[in-house]
């Protein structure tokens, strides 16, 4: 009896064993399946990758475009996904594909926040987004309009609430006349500006969001640059300066330290302006305003209409 028992009990054993030992395998066979697959993916999104590179360097744009491409749509969750939009933001935007070249850089921020590349990967953002606004692309921050009877560019941009200059700039207007009929983009974003003084940086939003930095001037210790909400109040193209001593310095003297623009804020005697000391730009050495790049502030005195707030911080 004892003897049967026990050989009844060897054979539970081997079978469990054997149970046990199958289970074991096949567990293995899975893996090594699910390994194979995860490396196939791998090494096929590398050589995508790669080959992208390759052509880049050839300087066939359009087939590495193609590559990259086919890397984001097949593998979202790749990470090799950072640097096929690091490659493909500079060739959309190369070949003016503009919003597509807004959305990769946008991808790397949401992403790869991160990144080394973060604060490049902004820099481009915000070119990008100066250029779809100065270019006729038609964003869901602008419309079409089409002129009037009695209608002006000065007129229209009032209505709008927008500049002149922009409307002309986007729509590729060289003498400011407008016709009956003519369908004009016109940009609807409400921009305000925000400047920190701590860190010398000026900050253009549009409806709320960051749309581009600029560094800047702020007042020494002994002339501080005024704190608090204002508005742009005027708008001068080439402005002479009146230097605390008296007198005028007229536009393109060297001595005239407001540069190439001037935007007055709603605190007599303040604003924001040029400079013909570019190496000046990031410190605090200015009697109170806020100065920039020349080419900066053009581009600012292009934007912003006026009203625009101005929020200045320490």
């Amino acid at each position: 009896m004892n003897k049967r028992i026990l050989v009844v009990s060897g054979c539970v054993g081997l079978l469990i064993a054997v149970i046990l030992l199958t289970y074991v395998i096949a567990n293995n066979v899975t893996s090594l399946k699910k390994e194979s697959a995860v490396n196939v993916k791998m090494n096929e999104e590398s050589a995508l990758l790669e080959r992208a590179q390759k052509l880049l360097v050839q300087g066939y744009d359009d087939a590495a475009r193609q590559k990259l491409e086919m890397l984001v749509a097949k593998y979202p969750n790749s990470l090799n996904l950072e640097p096929a939009y690091l490659a493909l933001g500079p060739i959309y935007e190369k070949q003016n594909d503009l919003l597509k070249a807004r959305d990769a850089y946008q991808k790397i921020i949401e992403k790869f926040p991160s990144s080394n590349n973060i604060t490049k990967v902004q820099e481009s953002l915000e070119g990008i987004n100066v250029k779809i606004l100065f270019s006729s692309v038609v964003t869901p921050d602008s419309f079409l309009y089409e002129v009037q009877k009695g209608d002006t560019l000065n007129k229209t941009a009032k209505k709008f609430n927008t500049t002149s200059e922009l409307i002309s700039k986007e729509n590729g207007l060289r003498d400011g006349k407008i016709k009956i009929g003519k369908k004009l983009k016109v940009t609807k974003a409400k921009f305000s500006i925000v400047v920190d003084k701590s860190q010398n940086i000026l900050t253009l939003k549009s409806d709320g969001e960051i749309f581009k930095t600029y560094r800047v001037s702020t007042g020494k210790n002994s002339s501080p640059t005024p704190t608090g909400s204002f508005k742009i109040t005027n708008k001068i193209v080439n402005p002479p300066w009146y230097p605390p001593g008296g007198g005028m310095i007229r536009a393109g003297d060297p001595r005239n330290v407001l540069g190439s623009r001037w935007l007055g804020i709603s605190q007599e005697g303040y604003g924001l302006h040029g400079t013909t000391d570019p190496a000046s730009i990031g410190k605090s050495v200015t009697e109170g305003c806020v100065r920039l790049k020349n080419s900066d502030i053009e581009e600012l005195h292009v934007i912003v209409p006026e009203g625009t707030e101005v929020l200045i911080i320490d």
